[in-house]
């Protein structure tokens, strides 16, 4: 089986070091009929803190193919990820196209494929925020629809699909990220010393992140939640880290916005980030990865939105919605308490090893 792997920001590049790594046990098991994997960065991400150190990080091989394609509007990036993914289909000789998650890099990988009848496997399908003004919902719903192999993450993903009528392809396997997390966390409790080089006390500060263009793009959302992590600092006498997105920086720069009590830092390696959520008082944040990375580690989280795709988050207590209210953030985040711990909807870690044996039982019985 020949399969490319489309990838472009850097939750992809989590989500693709658990599938490269049953890559590699299948490989070892199946000597006579091995996955040859192709590495396509579309350049979505591109600076080394948002890229670069994922991959030195997740120890990920390099990209077969980088196609640089940078930043831009939502129909530039989209266009020319769609044109350079097609080049490279066009050169290899492709059984399965596999992409991941809701970003641009998604659906350009998607569309090139299905234009060239190379059957698409969609990695987190059937997510749902019921919000298209959110350019990740639409993103995720287009791929959706034009996938050959859905792998859901959660019972409620296979459900949504149902909805829409997509029954066929789809699979439930768990969650990858959560592979990721069990693949990683040791490795980065050993090796991460993010909490000593920031003078951090376990469970005595709170972690922020906020990137969604819905948030950093709206001048009054984006004031109106610095100014809820401003008072989280103040009212839960607590640390508020914030590791900043380039695109949140220069949107606070381009405002004049004031961060005061917060302490903003720079993005985070893979092997920081885990030991930061888990040692974290409670996460304030507007990303669906860092959502279900709370859950993992058990650290309850406010979501900076008015809806989740990951809805069991919320379903078990471990996760609150508050939008941008800067009194509902803070009053959030300084009561937040544990949820229920005996529901686990992610799966048992084997996500990938699954995927992988769906796609090469698929090209055996193609090929006999």
């Amino acid at each position: 089986m020949k399969l490319v792997d489309i990838v472009g920001a850097r939750p992809q590049f989590i989500k693709l070091a658990p599938i490269l790594k049953a890559i590699e046990h299948y490989n070892q098991e199946h000597p006579d009929h091995p996955v040859e994997e192709i590495l396509v960065h579309t350049g979505q991400h591109y600076d080394y803190e948002m890229s670069g150190v994922f991959f030195d990080d997740l120890g990920l091989k390099d990209p077969d193919y980088h196609l640089g394609v940078g930043s831009g509007t939502h129909g530039y990036q989209t266009g020319e990820m769609l044109k350079r993914i097609e080049e490279v289909l066009l050169k290899e000789k492709i059984d399965i196209v596999m992409v991941y998650g809701d970003t641009n890099s998604t659906l350009a990988g998607a569309l090139a494929a299905t234009k060239l009848h190379i059957p698409v496997a969609h990695v987190e399908a059937g997510l749902r925020s019921f919000n298209r003004r959110m350019p990740e919902e639409i993103n995720r719903v287009l791929t959706d629809h034009i996938s050959d192999f859905l792998f859901c993450p959660t019972e409620t993903a296979v459900r949504n699909l149902e909805r829409e009528g997509i029954t066929k392809g789809v699979h439930l396997v768990g969650d990858v990220m959560y592979d990721a997390v069990l693949q990683y966390a040791e490795l980065a409790e050993r090796k991460s010393c993010i909490l000593e080089h920031l003078r951090l006390e376990p469970k005595k500060y709170a972690l922020a992140t906020v990137h969604r263009a819905e948030n950093t793009d709206n001048p009054e959302r984006l004031q109106a939640i610095l100014q809820g992590l401003e008072a989280v600092s103040r009212e839960g006498l607590l640390v508020v880290v914030f590791p900043i997105h380039p695109r949140t920086r220069k949107q606070i720069q381009e405002l004049g916005l004031q961060v005061n009590s917060v302490r903003v830092i720079e993005p985070v390696s893979y092997l920081d980030m885990p030991v930061l959520e888990k040692y974290a008082r409670v996460i304030l944040t507007d990303s669906g990865g860092v959502q279900k990375e709370a859950f993992f580690f058990q650290v309850p989280c406010v979501t900076l939105r008015e809806e989740t795709e990951w809805v069991e988050t919320v379903e078990t207590g471990w996760n609150t919605l508050v939008g941008c209210d800067p009194g509902r953030i803070a009053r959030v985040a300084v009561e937040a308490r544990a949820g229920v711990e005996s529901i686990w909807p992610y799966g048992g870690g084997r996500a990938a090893e699954r995927i992988i044996g769906s796609l090469a039982d698929f090209v055996k019985g193609v090929n006999r």
